[in-house]
């Protein structure tokens, strides 16, 4: 077999595909497809709208189709299915394993869902798939595919490989071959080189590893990729409330796990409230965005609100007002900071981890040693530049206060929204930003108030 080429999508080739499309030269579209990746033709389409995709894969072998179709981008995907009948997306989805296959009808509606199931002619594919329909999204059962090699307790190694041979058919990568005994509950497994290896007589419970690691369909996607992260697996076993084998997770499916917890959490953490995309309508992008711009808005019309409390200081000390920014840009920084280090710690739980006490502890000592540094340095800098000593004094004392309090605010705050169920990525954005503002604004006038004696 040829190994798939070198494939580079760049502007010039984009605009020399979308010709070919607009004038549809199959032939330059087959031959510049001809021997790359799916993968990097599926980085193709996403470039191009559902009509135009459908026309290139019309020119495509089912095989690689099918492997397109599970690449795409979700969002892509859900308009271009739309292009196919139920016949035709009956004839890929039973060329994928039964986990993307899912994934593909998790996308359409119950009845257009129930019409590709009807056209798929594999009755142990329909089978399959209808099972883990049944299953959330997000837990091990939506996750996990049926495809996998078992191996009975009681099998000769001989028969055992005999029966590896045939079920291999339906599973396109081999991990492992997990024992069972007669009523399928999972034992363990036992590595292919260890039935090579095995003596012509032997039996698998003769050489099989009981020490296996292994969820139930409930477990959520979160707990199965911790899991997979911490014991290094490429594949993990998924049994049901009795302990019955009914599935597998391979390493692909958590890499997409993964992947989009980090975009979420990074886009809760930069204000952006729902999942979106680059390529997205300029309504959706701006309505994913608006909610915490509104509240990043009221907070600053708080904030507007508290300086016309200390009007009567500035207009004293107008100097005051300089160091506005440095308080407020502080603060919000050093609340980030620690919030985001609590967050990833959230995230990849450690069971030898300080208690919350220990934690805080260590917090405080932290904002001690830089909230010193930082007051010293702004000190030194206004005694130069300004040569006003109770103004130096004041904004030392609250920028120390400030970095003290932000700290606290940063770290405890996920901590609680942890506790009560909300994500905690959501305290290392504007909601802590805005904030340690606040608070540091009223901090920075209380302690000028009470050293010029206002």
């Amino acid at each position: 077999m040829e190994a798939a080429m070198t494939f580079e999508l760049s502007v010039e080739f984009k605009d020399r595909f979308q010709q070919a499309l607009d004038e549809k030269d199959s032939a330059f579209i087959k031959s510049s497809l001809d021997g790359v990746n799916p993968a990097d033709i599926s980085a193709l389409l996403d470039e191009f709208d559902a009509e135009e995709c459908k026309y290139v894969f019309d020119l495509l072998t089912p095989e690689t189709g099918a492997q397109i179709l599970e690449d795409l981008e979700e969002d892509v995907r859900e308009e271009f299915i739309k292009e196919f009948s139920a016949t035709d997306l009956a004839a890929f989805v039973e060329l994928m394993d039964s986990d993307d296959g899912t994934d593909i009808l998790y996308e359409m509606g119950v009845a257009d869902r129930n019409e590709v199931i009807r056209q798929i002619e594999d009755e142990e594919k329909a089978s399959n798939l209808m099972e883990l329909l049944e299953y959330d999204e997000d837990v091990a059962g939506g996750l996990m595919a049926k495809e996998l090699i078992k191996a009975n307790l009681n099998w000769s190694i001989s028969q055992c490989i005999e029966e590896i041979r045939l079920q291999a058919e339906n599973v396109q990568k081999i991990y492992s071959v997990y024992v069972v005994d007669d009523r399928e509950n999972l034992l363990g497994k036992v590595g292919i080189k260890n039935l090579i290896l095995g003596k012509a007589g032997s039996k698998v419970a003769d050489i099989y590893d009981d020490q296996i690691i292994s969820v139930e369909t409930s477990t959520s996607e979160e707990e199965v990729a911790a899991i997979m992260q911490k014991y290094d697996l490429e594949a993990l076993p998924v049994v049901n409330a009795r302990g019955r084998l009914v599935g597998r997770i391979t390493i692909d499916d958590v890499i997409d796990v993964i992947r989009e917890n980090a975009e979420e959490e990074r886009q809760l953490m930069t204000g952006v409230s729902s999942d979106v995309e680059e390529d997205d309508t300029v309504w959706k992008i701006s309505r994913a965005r608006l909610p915490w711009l509104i509240i990043g808005m009221v907070g600053g019309l708080v904030g507007a609100q508290f300086l016309g409390f200390f009007r009567d200081e500035i207009i004293i000390v107008p100097a005051l007002a300089f160091f506005i920014p440095l308080i407020t840009a502080s603060g919000g920084n050093v609340g980030i900071q620690s919030s985001s280090i609590v967050v990833q710690s959230l995230a990849n739980p450690n069971v030898f981890a300080d208690s919350m006490w220990k934690r805080l502890l260590k917090v405080f000592f932290v904002a001690i040693v830089n909230g010193a540094i930082l007051s010293l340095m702004v000190f030194g800098a206004v005694i130069l530049f300004m040569r006003e000593q109770p103004l130096a004094a004041t904004v030392a004392i609250a920028l120390f206060a400030v970095v003290l309090l932000a700290s606290f605010m940063g770290t405890i705050t996920p901590l609680v929204l942890n506790r009560i169920g909300v994500n905690p990525a959501l305290a290392s954005g504007p909601f802590i930003t805005t904030t340690n503002d606040l608070l540091g604004l009223a901090v920075y006038f209380s302690i000028a108030h009470v050293l010029y004696n206002l």
